[in-house]
């Protein structure tokens, strides 16, 4: 089932923007926010899995390490994705992100992920057009399928202008620290522009689905963008969860009543929270 109205590009207000006294009292908000959900994921059992894509220099790494800031990185995974090595070149595209996918408790980030099918596979003629169109109803099933086995999925898209996006490889071109991130490709890339926004559009058309919907992320301001990523995360992970501090079993609690030097007023409390 597709959401009621079909996603594009175009809907990205790139004027939004935050003021750095804003953005850092609702980025600490948003962090508290996924240190809670994560507690309550180890806590409960549950799992989520993170997607981003967008343009190059659109912000997506800036994006996940706030959000790593927050989490403990025993249960949280980021999984950069580039190109297949040989061995996954030969089997199904879905088998090297079959095998990332988080255990119980645990949180997946995927910088990249299986879209790569439907946007640079087909924009770059690296899959026969019969393939990429058919991971389309792949990919939802794929979806389908986690979220059946009780995956939340949150699928963003950052999205900026193309001079927004020229700014920014200068700005990288200028900073020793950051020229690490400019490549070729992210020039030739350009050229490709209005074929990659049309498969962006055509991806939020086919896979936008009522259980696992595209967010869009308008970036040309960094700060507003971080703050509308884990926005989205925090919506949909906190969903029907308790994220209520979880209660000490009765051993611990006369355990730490009997080796540690605390109010007796807080022991009792915590008695009777699992009474």
């Amino acid at each position: 089932m597709a959401p009621d109205k079909t996603l594009t590009l175009a809907d990205a207000d790139l004027s939004l923007s935050l003021s750095k006294r804003k953005y850092l009292s609702r980025l600490q908000e948003q962090q508290l926010l996924l240190s809670r959900i994560q507690q309550a994921y180890l806590f409960h059992g549950h799992k989520a899995v993170l997607v981003f894509e967008g343009w190059d220099a659109a912000g997506k790494g800036g994006a996940i390490r706030r959000i790593s800031q927050a989490l403990d990185p025993r249960s949280f995974k980021v999984w950069p994705i580039g190109a297949p090595r040989n061995y996954y070149l030969n089997r199904h595209y879905l088998l090297r992100f079959f095998e990332r996918l988080p255990p119980e408790g645990a949180i997946s980030a995927f910088d990249r992920s299986w879209y790569g099918r439907v946007l640079v596979e087909r924009i770059e003629g690296l899959t026969p057009e019969h393939r990429w169109r058919a991971a389309y109803r792949e990919i939802n099933e794929f979806e389908q399928m986690l979220i059946d086995d009780g995956t939340r999925i949150v699928k963003l898209f950052f999205h900026v202008s193309a001079d927004e996006q020229m700014r920014r490889f200068e700005e990288r071109l200028r900073n020793p620290l950051k020229r690490w991130k400019l490549t070729y490709e992210d020039f030739r890339n350009r050229a490709r522009w209005t074929e990659t926004e049309e498969a962006v559009n055509e991806m939020f058309a086919r896979t936008s689905t009522a259980r696992a919907p595209w967010t869009l992320i308008p970036a040309n301001n960094k700060k507003y963008a971080r703050v509308a990523a884990l926005r989205a995360v925090t919506a949909t992970l906190a969903q029907g969860v308790d994220l209520n501090p979880q209660h000490l079993d009765r051993r611990t609690i006369e355990a730490a009543d009997q080796h540690l030097n605390v109010e007796q007023d807080l022991i009792d409390s915590l008695r009777a929270r699992t009474e």
